[in-house]
């Protein structure tokens, strides 16, 4: 046993390590008074002008399981589910399928036996029950509530009976008297979330805020939503394709890095289990400008198919397009193949898209954009069966791209080849003379 002397103020309680004439938190004078103090060996907890931290190591554990969201993909995405206490953030495009998954969540959570309580600002409860009544949900016993102030939301968080999920559709639609401005403004959003995320954390209920997003894709308001949450969620995807792609932008109890393919049905999103060859469509071999790519997001690889135009421009500056990845990339790559390659491409307009509304950054993709962007300059197709991944630097050297193991077995599985990456063909001249021969 050590002891150790602190002053403690008569006023407010607050300690220091020394005799002061002022008490620095309450402003009064000659109120610290001496007090012994009996401290444990190992302890470790030091006060600074009246504040005392204390050790990690003494802090005691919480053990908390994490609660089924009824989707096993979508589990092991969030780390085990939803997280007792934890805030979750899901932004997206409007139309995106935000509300029919979460309403899909809530449903399972209610049929589960857990509570779900979905709190909507942007429909009425006559909106809420068809579409859950044209899901086929209806009867799993989900409670809902449309109103756009935020205390009733915090009520529910601090009422005796709480939920086990709590739903706020959207977070831009509710109104704080405690904050000034209309609902939606920078003022408002911090107010709102604040006051639920701080509810949340002392309950064992999991909040669910959904945000729209800006016209750059951004999720709308300030950027400290995505810092108060424990785990932000990004649904996207094209309106006009069934396929939607959830991707985990931060998380607090899990992988950061993974994603989910959602299938758009007139029962609701769909889990697509194997989505390796889901975005090739159907695709014919015998045109020219595609390639097949077998790419990486997240640790999950994807059998994309990138399409290319070259044609002759009757403008003085060239385009260059680029859909479902960087035009930066774009460019860098068709400068590297006229300067590595001798190529004349300044006089043609040159578009390149990744097929079935994909958005990617793998740097994998370089070596098929490379290849599609070649076989429509020739007006010759790729092999049949052919596949492509590598990263392309300055020098016309192709490079190994990450998980290179993974995409290898993956191809094989599904029985691609020949297979161009790096081991393969090194540089683009070799890429050229496998696919064109020496002279193009």
């Amino acid at each position: 046993m050590k002891t150790k002397d602190i002053y403690v103020c008569s006023g407010c309680g607050a300690q220091a390590i020394k005799w002061q004439g002022q008490c620095p938190r309450c402003g009064e004078w000659n109120t610290l008074q001496q007090k012994v103090v009996v401290r444990k060996k190992g302890a470790v907890s030091h006060t600074y002008a009246g504040v005392r931290t204390t050790a990690l190591a003494d802090i005691p554990t919480e053990h908390t399981e994490a609660r089924s969201t009824g989707f096993a993909p979508l589990d092991t995405v969030l780390g085990k589910g939803f997280v007792p206490g934890g805030a979750v953030l899901v932004g997206g495009e409007p139309g995106i399928g935000k509300s029919t998954l979460l309403l899909q969540l809530a449903c399972a959570q209610a049929q589960m036996g857990n509570r779900a309580v979905y709190f909507s600002g942007e429909e009425s409860l006559a909106q809420i029950r068809g579409r859950a009544e044209r899901l086929g949900l209806l009867d799993s016993g989900m409670l809902a509530i449309a109103s756009t102030n935020s205390e009733e939301a915090l009520a529910i968080l601090e009422a005796p009976e709480k939920p086990d999920l709590l739903i706020i559709d959207s977070v831009q639609t509710l109104n704080s008297s405690r904050a000034e401005g209309i609902p939606g403004c920078v003022s408002q959003v911090r107010a709102v979330s604040s006051e639920l995320v701080e509810a949340a954390k002392k309950t064992t209920a999991t909040l669910v805020l959904v945000g729209h997003v800006t016209k750059d894709g951004q999720i709308a308001g300030p950027k400290l939503l995505e810092h108060m949450v424990d785990t932000v969620l990004y649904l996207e995807g094209d309106r006009k394709h069934m396929m939607r792609i959830m991707r985990v932008l931060k998380n607090r109890f899990g992988p950061s890095d993974e994603l989910v393919v959602f299938s758009m049905r007139e029962s609701g999103m769909e889990i697509v289990e194997d989505p390796s060859t889901l975005f090739l469509g159907d695709r014919d071999d015998s045109f020219s400008g595609a390639a097949v790519v077998m790419a990486m997001d997240g640790h999950k690889p994807f059998a994309v198919e990138v399409q290319a135009l070259a044609s002759r421009s009757v403008l003085s500056i060239p385009r260059r397009t680029a859909l479902g990845f960087d035009t930066n990339r774009l460019n860098l790559i068709l400068a590297v193949l006229e300067k590595r390659l001798n190529l004349n491409l300044g006089q043609l307009d040159i578009y390149a898209k990744i097929g079935g509304g994909l958005a990617m950054r793998d740097p994998g993709l370089d070596l098929g954009v490379a290849a599609a962007v070649l076989s429509s300059f020739y007006d010759r197709p790729l092999p049949a069966g052919s596949v492509f991944w590598g990263e392309v630097d300055l020098n016309g050297r192709i490079r190994p791209a990450s998980g290179g193991e993974t995409r290898l077995k993956q191809a094989d599985r599904l029985g691609y080849g020949p297979i161009f990456q790096s081991e393969s063909c090194r540089t683009l001249d070799e890429l050229q003379n496998k696919l064109f021969g020496p002279n193009g």
